[in-house]
């Protein structure tokens, strides 16, 4: 048995996403159980943590025995570490890939992939010309509802598919009285803040991997709270949306909906919720649990009425799914994935073309809202 060390650079270590789904859900697991097992031989990730703040990195590093830095250049420059993936803020992506591809390492990345489709286009084409492996974090697929949910798709439960709708979202403070759950950079367009460019992609991929690829969309967006109070205590004005609205054309004919809001109080199964209907039966699932109603159990409703209340229990004829997985943390499924892209060559589905696209639909719904007109989604 050949064990293969993989040195890995993780950019933005400190952040909550890279620190506890990266490191602590995914590749520190890896590592404990000896690497990852591929045929005869095992993968062993090595992690360096970069990013600015050399207390924080020290400490994230003690936890689960890292190497650390604050010098990039550095980290780069070393031939041991392979791999570069970045996590940091949506402002520096572009920057530190274009370093990362100069310097010849693998690239894998959360989204959004580039601050444009163009741009994302430059970074890919670099990367191919480099003979560079690369690949994009859409963890989303893996999370258990939305995995019951995809294999109801494949297995034709639902025949045509006739509609389908994603509700998203909760309510974020403003930090005047409670404080903020998110960064102040979310809400700032020159870090790269807004709602459709931070949870757009995920939908794309999402919807496209569940029910084929869109062919068209229309969006309308919004700023439901115009000031906020940052980090520091300093009010300052929000330049982004933190409220959407998109319709969505499917390349077969369905029509479906998102809604998504940071501005929306929670009264639905899930904070997301994914909802097909098809000409036999419909089902909805949230981030872990999937309920299903078939054609034979739904209810023939006739009417309403608007002097009474007719005391019906929607909910009583839809069942929950019970496949029992196993499931394992959406992260460690990607890093899997692209461990063994990295050293065997296995085919990347999400590559870095893959977040490219999430990076398009964001676009063209941004587009959609400048040009109040339907925007089209053919491939590039």
């Amino acid at each position: 048995m050949a064990t293969h060390t993989l040195g890995i650079i993780l950019h933005g270590a400190t952040g909550r996403i890279c620190s506890t789904q990266h490191i602590a859900n995914a590749l520190a697991p890896i590592r404990a159980e000896g690497g990852l097992a591929v045929g005869h031989d095992r993968i062993v990730p090595r992690l360096m943590l970069a990013g600015r703040n050399g207390d924080k990195l020290a400490a994230v590093a003690r936890s689960y025995g890292a190497e650390w830095t604050t010098d990039l250049d550095k980290a780069l420059a070393d031939p041991a570490f392979a791999v570069f993936f970045d996590a940091a803020a949506t402002s520096q992506r572009q920057g530190a890939l274009e370093k990362a591809v100069a310097a010849g390492k693998h690239i894998y990345s959360e989204k959004p992939v580039a601050p444009s489709v163009d741009k994302g286009l430059e970074l890919l084409c670099a990367m191919k010309a480099a003979g560079l492996k690369h690949g994009a974090v859409e963890d989303k697929l893996g999370l258990p509802g939305l995995q019951k949910l995809s294999r109801l798709a494949a297995s034709d439960f639902f025949g045509g598919v006739t509609g389908f709708r994603i509700e998203f979202g909760w309510w974020v403070f403003d930090g005047t009285e409670v404080p903020c759950q998110r960064p102040s950079w979310n809400y700032r367009k020159k870090d790269g803040g807004g709602l459709i460019l931070d949870m757009y992609p995920h939908w794309r991929y999402v919807i496209e991997n569940t029910l084929g690829p869109m062919r068209r969309v229309i969006t309308a967006m919004s700023t439901a709270t115009p000031a906020r109070i940052d980090e520091r205590g300093v009010r300052y004005d929000v330049d982004v949306e933190d409220n959407a609205s998109t319709l969505i054309e499917l390349e077969s004919g369905a029509i479906g909906t998102i809604l998504s809001s940071w501005a929306t109080r929670v009264r639905r199964d899930d904070l997301l919720t994914f909802q097909i209907d098809g000409t036999r039966g419909s089902a909805i699932a949230g981030l872990h649990r999937c309920w299903t109603t078939t054609g034979a159990q739904t209810p023939r409703t006739a009417h309403f009425s608007i002097a009474t209340d007719l005391n019906v229990d929607y909910r009583a004829n839809w069942h929950e799914v019970t496949d029992l997985g196993p499931f394992k943390n959406p992260y460690r499924i990607g890093w899997e994935n692209f461990l063994r892209h990295v050293v065997t060559g296995t085919p990347m589905q999400t590559d870095f073309s893959a977040g490219i696209r999430d990076v398009q639909f964001a676009e063209a719904c941004y587009r959609s809202m400048k040009d109040g007109t339907w925007v089209s989604l053919a491939a590039r």
